[in-house]
């Protein structure tokens, strides 16, 4: 029986990894599973090495208080590889702890496909030498990754963004109002702060002040927090002192219908802001970490923008807050013009709808659309 091992860090590879296993066990119902994951992977029948939050750490000094875990988390990681030597190994995002441990386990000759480009092409370019030497193919989300790399000689298959297939644009906004009991007159906001305990204690705080401020000018704010697993306890505990208690959601269809309903939305920057954009939400990003790590970060960047939707439609569609700039005065400001001002939404809505004809996968990739079909194609080619 050829084993597919599968490794993902954080809620949004733990997605992508359940949708590949369903979709290679559609081709291949003899393949077996291994490896670490969330819950979503759970549902799909892996049995994770170890829980999966203990990986979801982000920014260089708020890994270093947990690198001797993290170290031991390696060596269990590539112990089990070791023994069970299955047919491939997939990456899954999570950079700093996948690619450590497709380095150790290269020497043993088990294809390595890496799910999620490193975003070495926004900051320390150099890197993907290193890269070049720990995996044997690349999946790529976006479609100017894969001349980057293929560039320093790693082969790359675009296999379209995950996005497509969440069902973002598909929720039902008067069955979400209805469900809360929120009226006519009362504006939803959504709020996004992060998937990471990390995101979660730097933006928590601000999220809430923000909409504390903007509570006094706009009335009948009603913000909404979906919870993502890992952090669904922080996320309670950050919003349990806001002035207007938000409503916290569980499931994933709820949280499509709150997209539905929610004229703006106040969202970190990262996958999530991709998301809110194909539901059409116009938005406010924001995103903080150490200071040091920051200053680091600044020196090395090569591009202009932070978040994704820019990055593709290579102009400030939205409105970004990095680090000092993410605070409440100027997140309240943005949010409050968005609330008021139809053309800044029409606006984003129209950035919006170039960047996601730009995310679908080639057709010879995957002929019914699907991202994670193009994924599973590229798995099941490093099988054989």
């Amino acid at each position: 029986m050829s084993g597919v091992y599968l490794v993902a860090g954080e809620a949004s590879g733990d997605v992508l990894g359940a949708r590949l296993i369903a979709r290679l066990r559609e081709h291949r119902p003899d393949l077996s599973f291994a490896g670490v994951g969330g819950e979503r992977m759970a549902e799909q029948g892996l049995e994770s090495l170890f829980p999966m939050r203990e990986l979801a750490l982000m920014g260089l000094l708020e890994v270093l208080p947990n690198i001797r875990s993290l170290s031991r988390r390696l060596d269990q990681t590539v112990a089990d590889i070791t023994a069970r030597r299955p047919s491939v190994l997939v990456t899954i995002d999570s950079p700093g702890f996948a690619l450590r441990v497709a380095a150790r386990v290269k020497p043993l000759g088990i294809p390595v496909v890496h799910y999620v480009a490193p975003q070495v092409w926004a900051w320390r370019p150099w890197r993907v030498r290193k890269i070049a030497k720990r995996v044997d193919r690349i999946l790529a989300l976006l479609p100017f990754e894969a001349p980057f790399f293929e560039k320093a000689g790693i082969p790359v298959t675009f296999v379209g963004h995950p996005v497509l297939e969440s069902g973002a644009d598909a929720g039902d906004a008067a069955r979400f109002r209805a469900a809360h009991g929120i009226g006519g007159d009362e504006r939803v906001v959504l709020v996004m702060p992060g998937s990471r305990r990390t995101e979660i204690g730097r933006l928590l705080p601000v999220f809430g002040e923000t909409l504390r401020r903007l509570g006094g000018r706009i009335p009948g704010l009603r913000p909404v927090v979906p919870l993502a697993g890992p952090v669904e306890e922080a996320v309670r505990a950050g919003t349990a002192g806001w002035a207007t208690p938000p409503l916290l959601l569980t499931g994933v269809a709820e949280k499509h219908d709150a997209y539905a309903a929610a004229e703006a939305g106040l969202i970190k920057s990262g996958t999530s802001s991709l998301e809110v954009a194909l539901a059409g939400v116009p938005m406010a990003v924001g995103y903080k970490v150490n200071p040091l790590t920051a200053e680091i970060v600044r020196r090395l960047m090569t591009v202009k923008h932070a978040s994704i939707v820019n990055l593709l439609a290579d102009a400030p569609v939205i409105p970004e807050f990095l680090q000092e700039r993410c605070n409440p005065t100027l997140l309240s400001a943005e949010l409050e013009s968005l609330l008021t001002d139809p053309a800044a939404r029409a606006a984003q809505r129209e950035g919006f709808a170039r960047v996601m004809g730009l995310l679908r996968p080639p057709p010879e990739a995957a002929p019914d659309g699907r991202p994670s079909e193009a994924a599973a194609r590229a798995v099941l080619a490093a099988l054989r």
